[in-house]
């Protein structure tokens, strides 16, 4: 099986939009981690309101639950990490299922909880220069630019045996009723 996410399609908007997902994809699993936290403590507030009607929380009881909140630190870093990674796992199918406003709250909820009820970055993390750059190349795109990465980020996240419908120009037919 592979993740539903694995496609050659880009919905990022930009060409650098496109580079900087590129970038965010060439770091290692804590390293993405550890973008998303810097991500969400530099612009978390103006990026969870940017579409406020189409973010519905509660559709993930499982990933902003007990379930979650109560498991250990190094079991929500595994959840985090399955996540990232695309394995088939059942939080990891739970996440691949939102849409992806909803897969930015999850990690604006984790990151905004980082240290208090979701496990906490190293003490003795240090940031690397790939995290660095690609964290300024985030910053230097406009709001809809963020947003745009953003969605792309974590909508490549989770594991879903869904397939997307293929394209016209994929299939070479007319959609018809």
């Amino acid at each position: 099986m592979s993740s539903a996410q694995e496609t050659t399609r880009s919905s990022a908007r930009s060409e650098d939009t496109r580079k900087v997902v590129q970038a965010f994809e060439a770091l290692g699993t804590d390293d993405k981690l550890a973008l998303l936290y810097y991500v969400y403590e530099k612009m978390g507030d103006s990026i969870t309101p940017a579409a406020p009607t189409a973010a519905n929380p509660e559709m993930a009881p499982r990933l902003l639950g007990a379930e979650f909140y109560d498991s250990s630190d190094q079991d929500q870093l595994a959840v985090m990490r399955a996540i990232v990674n695309r394995e088939d796992t059942e939080l990891s199918r739970a996440y691949g299922a939102l849409t992806e406003n909803n897969q930015l709250v999850v990690w604006y909820a984790w990151a905004v909880a980082m240290g208090d009820t979701v496990v906490d970055m190293p003490n003795d993390y240090q940031s690397t220069e790939a995290i660095n750059n690609t964290l300024s190349q985030i910053e230097g795109l406009d709001f809809e630019g963020q947003i745009s990465l953003l969605r792309e980020i974590v909508g490549k996240m989770g594991y879903s045996d869904v397939k997307p419908i293929p394209t016209q120009a994929e299939t070479g037919k007319t959609p018809s009723l």
